[in-house]
């Protein structure tokens, strides 16, 4: 988890108390935050300054002073306003930095959190509802910490030099300024509650338009396909109608609120104008023409620092409600488990599995029951079955996706619950169904996670995988860019491109889930060659619907409703006319394709 002043991200930010959680944040940097603090007050001072100078010069045309001491106060403006650029940056380059590292933070610690929530919690949260917390919830964290610390800060200041200098050249007027406190504290209370309620709605919107628009883009193949295109804009356009009308009602309030403070507070002005100016004209109390300026224009400072203050209320509401849907993913109990848990340093390749069971959170009938299972080092078993009977299930239990609800499983001789699976995982590889490339060129996909590789171990993975040929005619060879999902190569160079990107690995288990079920015959023969040298002396466990691509396995295991029904090899099940021969005349299966595993870790 990233650290923060030595502490986890996840122990600064609490949901119930966002303002604490920023100042928390902000509290990392305490000694560029006092320093920041310390220039604010002599880089703002020109705002209350300015109505006195103004006031002094009144007084002295009024009373027909020495023009030296015009020069005096005119020389005291032009340092007292031009000090303020060179504070003003150096202010910024301490406060900001700070605030661009808390964004990359928070960041950083969502990422991780993210990596470390089991596959169950990915499974029920959309996509798009995970983007739109690493990018809008962060980027509104940055927005309040840019906007309001300044505004409350600056207009602080102003309140408080307006207070002082009043204090010492017309006190009795002092009561006239309190008058605005009581107003801004109603007003301030009348918009917390009902701001909080507003952005709450419009937050969880966008969040599910973000989930609409991800599912959008990952449908558009099947879209098209299928002439569906006005189905696909109906769908969005009810997400956008509920986005703009949660908006709209965000809008309304702050309009409303933002009117009324301004209205009020003007009116308040106004009067103190006019009730300096009664006092100076009766002789009620020593007040020159250039007070009464300077006082009028306190108030106004005053009043108006008050509106902008409030103003910045529904930016912090916004904000606060990102810390809070932030602070949820970071206290998110649903993590995979391996926190202090045992090192993997080496597999040789055993794996054990003793009475397991499996049921996944309400589900009607468990997924698994009473599996008993040995697989030997080196040993290639594949997993047949009707659709739901079991297989992904038990290859998502065998990569720790999932933990077993009754029984063990065993990595070379020891409990799985006793290990971090993390590290297991860096000596297996998995080659799913659809195989998952991303926006980068081909030697980046085949290398993923890898340093510094040499040209000569990619190029050898490439052609073991059958990749050398296809990619040798690309104008850029391994540097050409295979577009997001790689949707610029075909579904059987994809694959290839997947198988190599196990060997480069060296895995000692792999994992294969319908790896050829989805291509045309010729490219299937291509995967098949290069599956069978990525499967040489490597623990493999197979799930096929193609009962001919799992015929030379060690073993093959029948499972139906979670049980294991039979295990023997391809000749011996045929032999037994069971139901693995029942299968096998019966090709293609009924039920579809079964795509469980990686990509859902949840039944069909």
């Amino acid at each position: 988890m990233t650290q923060i002043q030595g502490r986890p991200v996840d122990e600064l930010l609490e949901a119930e108390r966002p303002a604490r959680s920023l100042l928390r944040l902000l509290g990392r940097d305490r000694w560029r935050m006092i320093a920041s603090l310390a220039i604010f007050p002599i880089k703002d001072c020109p705002q209350w300054m300015y109505p006195l100078i103004i006031a002094k010069i009144i007084d002295l045309v009024v009373a027909h002073g020495p023009i030296w001491q015009l020069w005096i106060w005119g020389a005291i403006g032009f340092i007292v306003f031009m000090q303020n650029y060179p504070m003003h940056v150096l202010w910024t380059r301490l406060f900001m930095r700070s605030v661009r590292q808390i964004g990359a933070d928070l960041r950083n610690a969502l990422t991780q959190r993210l990596q470390a929530l089991s596959i169950g919690f990915h499974t029920r949260t959309s996509a798009g509802v995970v983007q739109s917390k690493l990018i809008r919830d962060v980027e509104n964290v940055e927005l309040v910490l840019q906007q309001v610390p300044h505004v409350v800060l600056s207009q602080s200041m102003v309140i408080i030099g307006a207070v002082v200098v009043t204090a010492i050249t017309a006190p009795y007027f002092l009561p006239v300024f309190a008058l605005s406190v009581p107003i801004a504290i109603v007003l301030r209370q009348a918009l917390t509650k009902r701001s909080r309620r507003h952005n709450e709605e419009f937050r969880s919107e966008v969040e599910a338009l973000s989930s609409r628009v991800n599912e959008m883009a990952t449908l558009i193949p099947v879209t098209r396909a299928h002439g569906l295109e006005s189905t696909a804009e109906r769908r969005i356009a009810e997400r956008t109608f509920a986005v703009r009308e949660a908006g709209f009602r965000l809008d309304m309030l702050q309009g409303r609120f933002q009117s009324l403070s301004w209205i009020i507070f003007s009116v308040l002005a106004v009067a103190c104008v006019v009730v300096a100016a009664a006092i100076s004209i009766s002789g009620l109390a020593p007040i020159s023409a250039g007070q009464v300026v300077q006082l009028s224009s306190y108030f106004g400072l005053i009043t108006g620092g008050i509106t902008v203050m409030l103003a910045q209320l529904p930016i912090a509401a916004k904000g606060f409600e990102s810390v809070r849907s932030i602070a949820d993913v970071l206290a998110e109990p649903d993590l995979e488990g391996n926190a202090g848990k045992h090192r993997v340093e080496s597999v040789t390749g055993d794996l054990a599995f003793e009475q397991v069971g499996f049921t996944f959170p309400e589900a009607d009938a468990p997924a698994l029951v009473n599996i008993d299972l040995s697989i030997t080092a080196g040993e290639t078993v594949a997993f047949v079955g009707s659709s739901g009977s079991g297989k992904s299930t038990l290859l998502n239990l065998a990569l720790g996706f999932l933990r077993p609800a009754e029984g063990r499983i065993l990595l070379d001789g020891v409990d799985a619950a006793t290990l971090d699976l993390r590290t297991f995982r860096r000596f297996v590889s998995v080659v799913p169904q659809e195989s998952l490339l991303f926006e980068g060129t081909i030697r980046e996909n085949v290398t993923y996670g890898m340093r510094q590789v040499d040209d000569e171990v990619v190029t050898r993975a490439l052609i073991d995988s059958n990749c050398a040929e296809f990619v040798g005619a690309l104008p850029d060879g391994w540097n050409t860019v295979v577009g997001q999902r790689g949707a610029r190569l075909s579904g059987g160079q994809r694959q290839r491109i997947a198988i190599a990107r196990a060997l480069i690995r060296n895995p000692r288990v792999l994992l294969l889930d319908e790896a050829t079920s989805a291509l045309d015959s010729r490219s299937e023969a291509l995967v098949q060659d290069s599956l069978g040298r990525l499967m040489a002396g490597r623990t493999t466990l197979v799930v096929a619907h193609r009962l001919s691509t799992i015929e030379r396995a060690d073993r093959i295991v029948v499972l139906e409703h979670g049980r294991i029904v039979e295990i023997g090899t391809h000749e011996s099940l045929l032999k037994a006319k069971g139901r693995y021969a029942e299968l096998h005349r019966t090709q293609p299966l009924p039920g579809g394709v079964d795509n469980e595993f990686v990509n859902e870790a949840a039944p069909v």
